[in-house]
């Protein structure tokens, strides 16, 4: 069978098994147990959300509003990934754009719930994030960051190669092998997941815990060290908080 076409900038993600967490021993113990996850196909963004994507959705372009303490403006352009979005800023951007394309949202803004058996745009589980970072049914070669191991230098904007410290336009640097661009470094990705301890039974589609008070954040950002852009690394992060490091990443079901 043939994929699905993706819908733009976005990449087919083909579902399958894989062991989520640390691998290697290397990472904390909140990236353990192993355990294994089986995931079905989605769509995920090929970039993390620019500010032009933003603002033509919202209106807005939060990082115009910030300084950093140079007193410069924060990066504002239309390729850079917008920032300072709060969790509950992005679930709104997915709906809003969701609507904007006649697509069924997938949030109760007001509660934070998703409905997953939606069409429209919603952020990635933390399993399908780190299933697509690892770069899906190709991550034989076990690589600890998105699309390498060895030459991160390549793949990623991040503490070694970085400077002025802040984030660069999306798309400069390799991409992964599922062909996705700056899941390690850049900017962290808000996930759709409560941060929580990992269970070390098999999952299917696993959505998380229930509730709690911090939301999962991945990948690393401009400012990170080597280990924090590991694929398995895992990061907490305050919904109603945004900074310069963290921005969206969409994802879709695949119909």
């Amino acid at each position: 069978d043939e994929n699905p076409d993706p819908p733009e900038n976005m990449i087919f993600v083909e579902g399958g098994i894989f062991q989520m967490g640390d691998r290697i021993g290397n990472g904390g113990t909140e990236e353990l147990p192993l355990h294994q996850v089986t995931l079905d196909d989605f769509f995920i963004g090929k970039y993390e959300v620019t500010q032009f994507e933003y603002e033509s959705v919202t209106g807005e372009n939060p990082p115009q509003e910030y300084e950093n303490e140079y007193g410069e403006l924060y990066p504002v352009g239309d390729d850079y990934p917008v920032f300072f979005v709060t969790w509950y800023d992005a679930i709104e951007f997915c709906n809003l754009l969701s609507v904007q394309e006649g697509l069924n949202p997938c949030y109760n803004v007001s509660s934070g719930e998703c409905d997953f058996s939606a069409n429209g745009y919603r952020l990635a589980t933390e399993a399908e994030w780190e299933y697509a970072a690892r770069g899906g049914i190709y991550e034989a070669d076990n690589y600890q960051c998105s699309g390498t191991t060895d030459n991160l230098i390549d793949y990623a904007w991040f503490s070694e190669n970085n400077n002025p410290l802040h984030t660069k336009p999306v798309g400069q640097k390799l991409p992964n092998q599922l062909g996705i661009f700056d899941m390690s470094g850049n900017a962290y990705e808000w996930c759709n997941d409560w941060f929580g301890n990992y269970s070390s039974e098999d999952q299917t589609n696993p959505v998380g815990p229930d509730n709690g008070s911090q939301k999962v954040r991945r990948g690393g950002g401009w400012s990170s060290s080597y280990s924090d852009c590991r694929v398995a690394h895992r990061y907490e992060g305050n919904p109603d908080y945004g900074n310069s490091g963290i921005t969206i990443r969409l994802v879709r079901n695949v119909e």
